[in-house]
């Protein structure tokens, strides 16, 4: 758990400078929450959180009663929670969407619809003391028995020293909001020449099924564009643990399968399609509203008055009545100059020889949250939103820890090899035809259960393999890390331009040819596969219309760091997270220590009692 700031507040955990120390304590109930915060004779306390005490009520109290808390560690179940669990908001991007005081107030602040149910908002809270996740192995075994064996009470005894205690360092160094630690950063400021924060930014990810010349920016005439989206982030309570599986993976899935399946046949296409993947949606639309924001001010390779109409992807997995759900904007329908009936027609028609059957909310229900909202609030525009749910979201959990593989049912025989797990067609593949099936199955074991696969390795740069985690993680990076875009956006880039492009021998015998190439096509040299009965691979490189465009918030790019119509977040540094348990003495013993070398050179006189505690406490070291 890191600290992330905005415009107005900061969220998320952090310890002292050199971290916080406490004597460890299991919960083994809520009951037991009184032994932490008002009975147990020696806090502050280290409190460890099976999975299911890991609530906002258990978490609320510990927060209240943080004088005699110093951290928390909450242990990882090795299962999701049947019940389901969402640490994020109930009604997600509140603030952020079309939905305000002059724009259909009725629908604002989720007041038609509670998107997000389960959402308990402790991702959005602020806790003064550290909260580290483990897994349930054996390293979380090693802690559990230390606690048995020195600290638990026995029969309502009280635990005898030395005590079995942790320490967990997780300083931030940013406070306050946005704004201030955007002004430490300044080099007049700040005596740390690193900075304390950095705005959350990455990379969107768009290719256009036409050549547009992006040396040019602005209005292209003639040009009519659909804009086809999803996003490629998600995030969890916990720093580097965001699956993301159907907040994220599934709608990214489907839109790089539909790029595949529509390949061959764009030329016979009136309109452009622009395939768009948003990064940082997560944080009240941070892609988005940088792609609108910089064709408003033509600094885009097309600008809004090319747009005709926008197709977005959201949560897409399907249940067991294998039926989605087209979403459309009851505001905008009412101008007469926005016409979505064609592109819902032509989605039912599309959807007629698949197994699966769509939907359309009441006339009443508005947009669930989605970056199609950021493009209505500069115009009205016609677009559809694809969703899973008619009303809430029916993903249980929603930005967690578990919106996993588990929870899409992507189950493999345990005797499987990871290549046989990959040929494999699983049941969440089954539901498109056979061709494309088998592609998507490649694609979802890919992004959700291992990176590092035979399918995938052929379609990168070599220097790309090593980089990689193992498994995928969709949250947003920070604007000055040192890799500047995410593994999903790098995933998205390659199979997008492997997708959509075409083998390519550049023949750059002039300049001019070579300058025109890269302002309209971009080259990547890739692994290929490997050749039979060798190590060796058919490397090659391919020629595609795959770009990437800046996904930072223009907040940072105007320097109104307080703004209520961009993304403000930022996320604070850090030098170190890591923690340690030991034995530890007791506070009398600890200033005994302090005082022998005093005692080097004068006669000093120790009770029995203090002199037992000293060889005990010896024989321990």
């Amino acid at each position: 758990c890191v600290r992330l700031l905005n415009a107005t507040h900061q969220i998320g955990c952090q310890s002292s400078l050199s971290g916080d120390v406490g004597v460890l304590h299991l919960l083994e109930s809520e009951e037991n929450l009184d032994w932490v915060l008002r009975t147990g004779p020696n806090p502050p306390y280290m409190v460890i959180l099976e999975s299911t005490l890991f609530t906002r009520p258990i978490l609320m109290k510990l927060k209240n009663g943080s004088s005699r808390v110093a951290g928390v560690l909450a242990v990882q179940p090795t299962s999701n929670p049947p019940e389901g669990f969402s640490p994020h908001t109930s009604c997600p991007n509140e603030n952020t969407g079309v939905y305000s005081e002059t724009y259909g107030p009725s629908y604002a602040h989720c007041n038609v619809t509670m998107w997000n149910p389960l959402g308990t908002g402790i991702s959005y809270e602020e806790f003064d003391f550290p909260i580290f996740s483990v897994k349930d192995d054996n390293d979380t075994e090693v802690i559990r028995r230390c606690y048995m064996e020195h600290n638990r009470a026995v029969n309502g005894s009280t635990p005898q020293y030395p005590l079995c205690a942790m320490q967990l360092m997780s300083h931030m160094a940013a406070v306050t909001d946005t704004a201030t630690c955007m002004r430490r950063n300044a080099p007049t400021f700040s005596l740390a020449p690193d900075g304390v924060c950095d705005p959350l930014g990455d990379a969107n990810i768009w290719a256009s099924t036409k050549p547009l010349n992006s040396s040019t920016k602005g209005h292209k005439d003639g040009v009519s564009v659909v804009i086809a989206a999803t996003k490629l982030d998600s995030r969890s309570f916990f720093f580097d643990v965001a699956p993301g599986a159907d907040s994220a993976a599934t709608g990214l899935v489907a839109l790089l399968a539909a790029a595949s399946a529509l390949h061959n046949a764009t030329a016979e296409l009136n309109r452009t399609i622009l395939y768009t993947f948003f990064n940082g949606e997560t944080f009240d639309y941070i892609g988005s509203s940088r792609m609108v924001y910089d064709m408003a001010k033509n600094d885009f390779t097309v600008d809004l008055d090319n747009i005709h109409s926008i197709l977005e992807v959201g949560q897409v997995a399907l249940g067991p009545d294998s039926r989605l759900w087209l979403h459309s904007d009851p505001v905008s329908k009412r101008n007469s100059s926005v016409n979505v009936e064609v592109s819902l027609y032509f989605l039912h028609s599309s959807a007629a020889g698949l197994n699966l059957s769509l939907g359309e909310p009441n006339v009443t229900q508005p947009l669930p949250p989605s970056s199609f909202q950021r493009f209505l609030l500069e115009r009205p525009i016609p677009g559809v939103v694809i969703e899973n749910h008619q009303t809430s979201f029916t993903n249980k959990y929603y930005q967690s820890m578990f919106d996993n593989a588990e929870y899409l049912k992507l189950n493999y025989p345990p005797n499987l090899t990871p290549e046989e797990q990959l040929e494999l067609v699983t049941d969440s593949a089954k539901v498109a035809p056979p061709w494309i099936g088998f592609f998507l199955n490649k694609m979802l074991y890919t992004f959700l259960v291992r990176v590092n696969n035979s399918w995938f390795d052929q379609l990168v740069k070599s220097d790309w393999t090593g980089v990689l985690s193992e498994l995928m993680l969709y949250e947003i990076n920070t604007s000055e890390r040192k890799v500047k875009t995410t593994e999903p956006a790098l995933m998205v880039q390659c199979i997008l331009a492997n997708l959509t492009g075409k083998v390519y021998f550049c023949p750059f015998s002039s300049p001019n040819f070579l300058f025109l190439c890269c302002q309209i096509y971009s080259y990547l040299w890739v692994q290929g596969p490997v050749r039979p009965n060798s190590t060796e691979r058919d490397s090659f490189c391919v020629r595609s219309l795959v770009r990437q465009s800046k996904a930072l918030s223009p907040a940072f790019e105007l320097s109104e760091y307080t703004s209520k119509n961009y993304s403000t977040w930022a996320e604070s540094r850090w030098s170190a997270i890591k923690g340690r348990i030991f034995l530890v003495a007791s506070h009398d013993l600890e200033c005994m220590y302090i005082m022998m070398p005093l005692c080097k050179n004068k006669r000093c006189f120790f009770s029995q009692g203090v002199l037992s505690q000293l060889f005990e406490a010896f024989l321990c070291v």
